[in-house]
């Protein structure tokens, strides 16, 4: 059983537990950082964006992990294909961002060196812009000035706890935003036409556990019928007795579905093969895809006793999906990503 919550109620209690573990479909849950009972050194916030079409996309990630915070940009190019990634690191923000205690509303903007984050939100629209100088290494800056509109009223909450007092994984993914406005690649323009570009936000906050693996997969598209469809897929993170983030949408409604499982060729055995054909299903039978990659984001971090190994892995989605009333989706190379990361922090 999961539990799905309601109305609002706190995230934490008295002794910086999840008060009540489940997930909403509207931000229910009231986070408020002062009554986190961890280190300040040990919480995580943060806020990730990623907007693009079938012809290329833009990551943008402003986040405080207590210890470090980070300025992260990737580009994605799906024509070549292509992409690369950069990351300007500051030493302990812990709380210094000020990231805003709801995704409802609110703004964050930090400057490290020449890198600067902007985000701002007044309930209605999202405007991302920026400037990473050199970002791809080579010579080429990237700027962006991109708006996010059409909030769909339901989007995949999610509050479980970890196996440790006082640690928590709290998180909301919106997707099938419409994205409109461009970013530069040096002197190269790329447009966003909000007939089929469209914005996801993975907006975060917790105190995790020091070692931990995770898989998730994220999907915004538009059906040949111009319904907006998309899902929230992921598990390995936390304990999910009480919920797991596992969630279809379409036009702007939240349809929960049972346990996803990732089928990574080689994984079971210890030696996935990222760039083979994976297989999504579902415990209720309501997921049953297929996924061609084409690029392996693969940017590690390793110091051993402290790292970031993700193979963040883009593709096309291919299936079926079933919402609520019985009504099947057939998904046709939609354009989405799956990933598996391994963190120790």
């Amino acid at each position: 059983m999961q539990n799905e919550i309601f109305e609002k109620i706190d995230l934490l209690n008295e002794q910086g537990n999840i008060a009540t573990p489940g997930f909403a479909k509207k931000m229910l849950y009231v986070y408020n950082r002062e009554n986190i009972k961890a280190p300040k050194a040990r919480i995580k916030e943060w806020d990730y964006y990623y907007v693009g079409n079938k012809q290329y996309a833009l990551c943008i990630t402003v986040s405080d992990l207590g210890f470090v915070g980070a300025l992260s940009l990737t580009v994605m190019d799906f024509v070549t294909p292509a992409q690369f990634t950069n990351t300007s690191i500051f030493l302990f923000p812990m709380g210094k961002l000020k990231m805003p205690r709801t995704s409802e509303q609110g703004d964050v903007y930090w400057k490290n060196g020449k890198v600067e984050m902007k985000i701002t939100n007044d309930g209605s629209v999202r405007r991302l812009t920026g400037v990473y100088p050199n970002a791809d290494k080579l010579g080429h800056d990237v700027s962006w000035d991109i708006t996010l509109s059409e909030f769909p009223e339901e989007s995949m909450v999610i509050a479980t706890p970890f196996n440790k007092d006082k640690h928590f994984y709290f998180n909301q993914k919106i997707n099938c935003m419409k994205a409109e406005g461009s970013f530069n690649v040096g002197q190269t323009n790329c447009p966003l036409d909000p007939a089929d570009s469209f914005g996801t936000l993975d907006w975060g906050r917790g105190v995790w556990t020091y070692d931990n693996t995770w898989y998730w997969s994220s999907l915004s598209m538009r059906l040949d019928d111009g319904s907006t469809f998309g899902w929230n897929l992921g598990y390995g993170f936390g304990n999910t007795d009480a919920a797991s983030e596992d969630m279809l949408f379409y036009n702007g409604k939240a349809h929960k579905i049972g346990r996803s499982e990732f089928i990574i060729p080689g994984d079971k055995e210890g030696d996935p093969n990222f760039m083979e054909d994976w297989k999504f299903v579902s415990d209720d039978s309501r997921l049953d895809c297929t996924f061609h990659p084409i690029i392996d984001r693969y940017e590690p971090f390793d110091l051993k006793l402290m790292c970031m190994i993700p193979h963040q892995v883009f593709g096309y989605f291919n299936g079926t999906a079933t919402l609520d009333d019985g009504t099947v989706i057939e998904i046709r190379d939609g354009l989405g990503f799956a990933e598996k990361v391994h963190n120790k922090w």
